[in-house]
């Protein structure tokens, strides 16, 4: 068994890493998530991909192994093919990543949360009462919200009026005639 390791050439060693890699790519583009090994999700990122994900370690490996191979089949030296494949891992690598941040920056959520409420105006469709409840409709991006609201300072607010929301109490907002 020695002696067959000691016929392998690095070409063939390096083209074996670009096939394992091409496989990986290839296994993680074709089922997605499933075999999404290595995500780690950082709070500072807010979910989004990650420079380790499957994906992006998949192209490294390729692009290692692919540049090494032929480093190494035009007459560079073994240590040489690792430095260029390791360089053009890293560079290709980081435009798959930036370009996966970029498709994720892309994506429209529908998530909201009530403190994006505060100092957005909107129109009262159910008159506030002195003291009492109404109803406040507001445009969040595309999206209609509809909140239970009360005045600030307690006077009525007519049905139709605009108002500026200045807290959120719950399910309750604070609204402040415009």
């Amino acid at each position: 068994m020695s002696e067959w390791f000691s016929n392998v050439s690095a070409f063939v060693v390096f083209l074996s890493i670009a096939g394992i890699g091409f496989l990986f790519l290839l296994i993680s583009l074709i089922f997605g998530e499933i075999f999404d090994f290595f995500h780690f999700d950082h709070d500072f990122d807010h979910g989004g991909p990650s420079f380790f994900s499957t994906r992006v370690l998949s192209v490294f490996i390729t692009a290692f192994g692919g540049v090494g191979a032929i480093g190494v089949r035009y007459g560079l030296s073994t240590g040489m093919a690792s430095l260029a494949g390791f360089a053009s891992g890293m560079a290709l690598g980081w435009l798959i990543y930036l370009f996966a941040r970029f498709l994720y920056g892309q994506q429209a959520s529908s998530d909201m949360s009530v403190q994006d409420l505060v100092n957005h105006t909107g129109r009262v469709v159910i008159a506030i009462p002195a003291g009492g409840v109404g109803q406040i409709r507001l445009q969040i991006g595309e999206t209609l919200v509809d909140k239970i609201a009360r005045s600030h300072d307690g006077q009525p607010i007519p049905e139709n009026a605009v108002a500026r929301v200045e807290e959120v109490l719950g399910e309750t907002v604070v609204v402040r005639r415009q």
